[in-house]
């Protein structure tokens, strides 16, 4: 095989498969693109997606979610989670799918935000359960309570990563060949106290 047939097949192939760039889920200004309670609990200010309330008990689980689905994909962002009484927890859905009863639960995976939680990996509505979570004392070198950090979460066919302020946390693969790897992304303000969560700088990246 010729060195410019090599060359002319790597040129037809780079051409028939465009290259993927990181784009922004949310335009810091409107909805657009997302669905949920925007009445009650998510609203937005200084360009922040906002969830629940430091005043009031956020009464259930609410999530606010991109109309796309999402299979392979690198996304990041940055939150800040507060409270003040109550179960202050919060988290990023991915892979995940509305639910009907309750509707306002949704069933997938969720990488968690709150002590004890910090990146790991939760289950939602489905197995219940936390399939990974990281050292908690590599959480609490990078941790930055009631400030601004940096979450990224990378799934790419059955295998799910997660950093915290640009540390790896975990890195878990699917066995369940059951489980779907693909679906909604989505934000958690959790139920059961007074506790705000704000997301901003949410970037997503498809992979192939």
């Amino acid at each position: 095989m010729s060195t410019i047939y090599i060359f002319l097949l790597h040129l037809l192939l780079w051409v028939q498969v465009p290259q993927t760039k990181p784009i922004s889920l949310f335009d810091a200004k409107t909805f657009k693109g997302w669905e949920g309670d925007t009445l009650k609990t998510w609203r937005i200010e200084d360009g922040s997606l906002i969830g629940g309330s430091l005043t009031t008990d956020v009464p259930h689980n609410e999530f606010i979610a991109t109309r796309k689905s999402y299979k392979n994909f690198d996304l990041r962002l940055t939150f800040k989670l507060q409270g003040t009484s109550g179960f202050v927890n919060a988290g990023v859905q991915f892979h995940s799918r509305r639910l009907q009863n309750p509707p306002y639960e949704m069933e997938g995976y969720q990488a968690d935000l709150g002590d004890g939680w910090w990146a790991g990996l939760y289950d939602e509505s489905r197995r219940n359960k936390t399939l990974i979570k990281p050292d908690s004392m590599a959480i609490e070198k990078v941790i930055k309570r009631n400030e601004w950090n940096n979450y990224r979460v990378r799934a790419e066919n059955g295998r799910i990563r997660i950093w915290l302020n640009d540390s790896p946390m975990i890195d878990y693969t699917e066995k369940d060949k059951s489980i779907p790897q693909s679906g909604l992304i989505a934000f958690q303000i959790h139920g059961g106290g007074k506790a705000q969560v704000a997301y901003k700088n949410i970037m997503v990246e498809e992979l192939r």
